[in-house]
């Protein structure tokens, strides 16, 4: 048992140190810039507001009977999640070498740089999801009910974020290549699942595959319950949790197995 609650244990010690530095992330993010933390609501915005008018103007027909701006928001929640995986995705292994000051002090708990980037990646995605229910008031008058599960599928998708960030934080001390793969891999990984279309519109022998896809099954469950008004399959979603949870203690473990030697090799 301790093993699957060691990392909350451990976060849990060094939480002041994890707020400091998640404190510090955030505000020095848009230093410099004269609209400031401003950017944060404006960038997702700018993209969501393109989209509606893109889709409104060009190619309304691909919103096969929905309104154009609910299309334009399915796409921005499908977004929503995809940036956040390829935020992290594309940071993680270059982590351990951006902080190699504080990781070469024996003193310092490297494994507390994933929850900081993980944190810090789902604040601005907490943003743009508020973006989203401004829109959707505004446009809709209205938000379902079900967008209440909301925080049943960010969590666990937080849990198998910071896996996939240990493992790969791992992976990259030990080896840059890490970080080219994965600039070679997310952009046709973001073909690969459910952002601008739906999983029901694959043909089966096809979509049996893309649901395989744990960010396009948080995608398809996000997006069913902030604008279908659709709670998940209770067996999907206890499916998609417990691999998500078996991910987030893999990648811990991973790191804390090769915790010491990485110290050696950045």
């Amino acid at each position: 048992m301790a093993t699957y609650v060691a990392p909350f244990e451990r976060a849990l010690h060094h939480r002041e140190l994890i707020r400091a530095v998640v404190r510090r992330e955030l505000t020095s993010r848009f230093r410099g810039s004269v609209l400031g933390p401003l950017w944060a609501v404006l960038a997702p915005l700018v993209m969501l507001l393109t989209y509606t008018v893109l889709f409104s103007i060009t190619v309304p027909q691909l919103a096969e009977g929905q309104k154009t701006t609910d299309y334009a928001a399915g796409i921005f929640i499908g977004l929503i999640v995809f940036n956040l995986f390829s935020e992290l995705a594309y940071r993680a292994p270059g982590l351990l070498h951006e902080h190699v000051t504080f990781v070469k002090k024996s003193i310092f708990p490297s494994e507390t740089i994933a929850w900081v980037a993980t944190i810090r990646a789902f604040v601005y995605g907490g943003i743009s999801f508020v973006v989203y229910i401004i829109f959707r008031l505004a446009t809709a008058g209205e938000l379902p009910w079900t967008i209440l599960f909301t925080p049943f599928l960010v969590i666990p998708f937080a849990l198998f974020m910071l896996g996939i960030v240990w493992f790969l934080m791992a992976l990259g001390a030990f080896t840059r290549d890490v970080a080219h793969i994965m600039v070679s891999v997310v952009p046709v990984l973001m073909f690969a699942t459910p952002i601008f279309y739906r999983l029901a519109q694959i043909p089966s022998n096809i979509g049996v595959w893309l649901r395989l896809n744990l960010v396009g099954d948080y995608i398809e469950m996000l997006r069913g319950a902030a604008l279908d008004g659709l709670l998940p399959n209770p067996f999907a979603y206890v499916a998609v949790v417990v691999l998500s949870y078996a991910v987030f203690i893999f990648g811990y473990q991973f790191f804390m197995r090769y915790k010491s030697v990485i110290v050696d090799v950045i």
